[in-house]
């Protein structure tokens, strides 16, 4: 297996005090590092159990995000994680799972296909070290890291107690845009999205999907030139 350590900073160049709280000391990397520097990366990200209409959502906003030259990063849980990897490959688009396993595990186990599909011809990113041990706290952390590394995250879908509220938590105390999607942000069950709201998160529907995207080319990761020294 062909692993390139990186850190965050030769991602991102110099973090600031809010960036390094959180940030991982290294980054493990299979496949083609160049995506992290091809243009705005968006995080897709959602329910493990999706509903259908949540899976042709976040399908519809892939196929949007590829169409914009935008690259797709996800998590490679089942569900909506699944939809945007594979939506992004099907479309002719670019994607980046970040990893909450060392590059040499697969969970879940039933992705390990779509794992190897994506480290060989896009970008497997891990902050774990091969050959250490997965336990539940790896996936917070990896949904950290995920908002970390990536300009915007969009909720698709989640339940209250989802852990893909920690990663809209952290988008925003990053500072990284945040955006929900209109059957979420009104889900009057949902306690978190008004929160979200109201700290920033940015509602986002297909009316307003294609104003809303023609922003994001402007907020392509600083300094993309550190990464390719190093690549």
């Amino acid at each position: 297996m062909n692993v390139v350590t990186m850190t965050p900073e030769d991602v991102l160049g110099p973090l600031n005090e809010v960036e390094q709280k959180n940030a991982p000391q290294a980054l493990y990397l299979r496949g083609d590092a160049s995506l992290l520097h091809q243009g705005p990366r968006v995080s897709v990200v959602g329910s493990r159990k999706a509903s259908a209409e949540g899976l042709k959502r976040a399908s519809f906003l892939v196929r949007a995000l590829v169409s914009q030259k935008m690259v797709v990063v996800s998590g490679l849980a089942e569900g909506i994680d699944t939809a945007a990897h594979t939506t992004a490959m099907e479309s002719g688009g670019r994607t980046i799972a970040v990893l909450g396993t060392p590059l040499d595990k697969a969970y879940p186990a039933v992705n390990r296909d779509l794992q190897e599909k994506i480290a060989a011809g896009h970008l497997l990113v891990s902050q774990f070290r091969p050959g250490t041990p997965v336990t539940p706290k790896n996936f917070p952390f990896r949904n950290r890291t995920m908002a970390l590394l990536t300009d915007a995250t969009v909720i698709v879908e989640a339940g209250e107690k989802s852990g893909t509220v920690h990663q809209g938590w952290e988008a925003l105390r990053l500072g990284r845009l945040l955006f929900l999607m209109e059957s979420v942000a009104h889900d009057s069950r949902l306690s978190w999205p008004k929160e979200m709201m109201e700290y920033g998160a940015q509602v986002l529907s297909r009316e307003n999907l294609e104003d809303e995207l023609a922003e994001l080319p402007a907020l392509t990761s600083r300094h993309t030139e550190a990464i390719a020294a190093v690549i």
